[in-house]
């Protein structure tokens, strides 16, 4: 598993900054005041009004300071999970995977979402995504697109890499890895490209440009259903967990419930606009659960694919 560890080290620093008190020891949250850290789904400016009252309402169900941090790179998220700086975190299903695996935390909570599985819009905690090629096209099943050209959207995407390559790997069509080596898509299609998103994947097969794209369930439902109006599908990989809440291995049992305990208060109607905001466009709450309930599907994928999470330093 690579790191980018220079900027990892940064965010810890930074994350310590804002949980240490006056006059206490930078490596030292201060006691009163609970940390956590949230991959934004926008810019921090533009989430400022949300933070202010999220942070009210947890500073009232908690009784104690309350500090939402933005690091701008899981790595760092995670290594200050690692060494308490943060004593929560909002992470994505691969991040929360790794917080867990390399800094001991506690994936506690799942976020429950309006997804789509096939046709049915459901309230779950996982959804799948699905291969797609033009209706027109004489691709039929997933073994017709070898030598054809895809769109994956990102290669940090659990639904759109992660599980797709693994279900590849599942079929026999991409060989399964060796030892310290990742599965290559590049051994099965003709070309690969990475579009940016599943909007831009959409629009790449549409242009003619790629022969199969990926669609997941939790893409808001109009894009979802554009596309599955206008492809067919060819194949589909789940579950996928949606994201997580994890809790630092440092923090106390009695403070962890309680915050436990605020954060599924969270998915009571008159807060899901303040979180549809601040965490996502399709939340509608979260669900206890444990990281060998909510992420061995994942872990069943990264098995068969060997693949790292590799974050760009800017």
């Amino acid at each position: 598993m690579t790191f980018a560890r220079a900027l990892a080290a940064l965010l810890v620093a930074a994350i310590a900054g804002a949980c240490a008190g006056a006059g206490a020891p930078a490596t030292q949250p201060k006691k009163d005041k609970i940390v956590i850290a949230v991959q934004p789904t926008a810019t921090p400016e533009t989430l400022s009004a949300s933070v202010t009252e999220l942070d009210a309402f947890l500073e009232r169900r908690l009784g104690r300071e309350v500090d939402l941090v933005f690091p701008t790179n899981f790595s760092g998220t995670i290594e200050s999970l690692r060494f308490g700086h943060a004593h929560a975190a909002f992470l994505s299903a691969w991040p929360a995977r790794l917080a867990n695996k390399v800094a001991g935390a506690d994936v506690a909570l799942a976020e429950v979402r309006e997804v789509v599985i096939g046709q049915e819009k459901k309230e779950e905690t996982f959804y799948f995504s699905y291969w797609v090629v033009k209706k027109d096209s004489t691709v039929t099943k997933l073994e017709d697109l070898r030598g054809k050209r895809v769109a994956f959207p990102s290669q940090l995407s659990t639904s759109g890499y992660v599980a797709p390559l693994a279900r590849l790997v599942e079929l026999g069509l991409v060989a399964k890895p060796a030892a310290g080596r990742e599965a290559d898509p590049k051994t099965f299609f003709g070309r690969v490209q990475f579009a940016g998103g599943y909007q831009q994947g959409w629009e790449a097969l549409k242009a003619g440009q790629v022969d199969a794209a990926i669609i997941a369930g939790d893409v808001s439902e109009a894009l979802y259903r554009e596309v599955l109006a206008g492809t067919k599908v060819v194949e589909q990989q789940g579950p996928i967990p949606s994201h997580a809440v994890a809790f630092a291995k440092q923090l106390d049992p009695a403070t962890k419930q309680q915050l436990k305990d605020a954060l599924l208060e969270l998915g009571k109607a008159e807060h899901r606009p303040l979180m549809r905001k601040f965490i996502s466009g399709i939340f509608t709450g979260f669900r206890a659960t444990t990281a060998d309930e909510h992420l061995a599907q994942l872990g069943k994928y990264l098995d068969a694919t060997n693949l790292a999470f590799v974050e760009t330093l800017r």
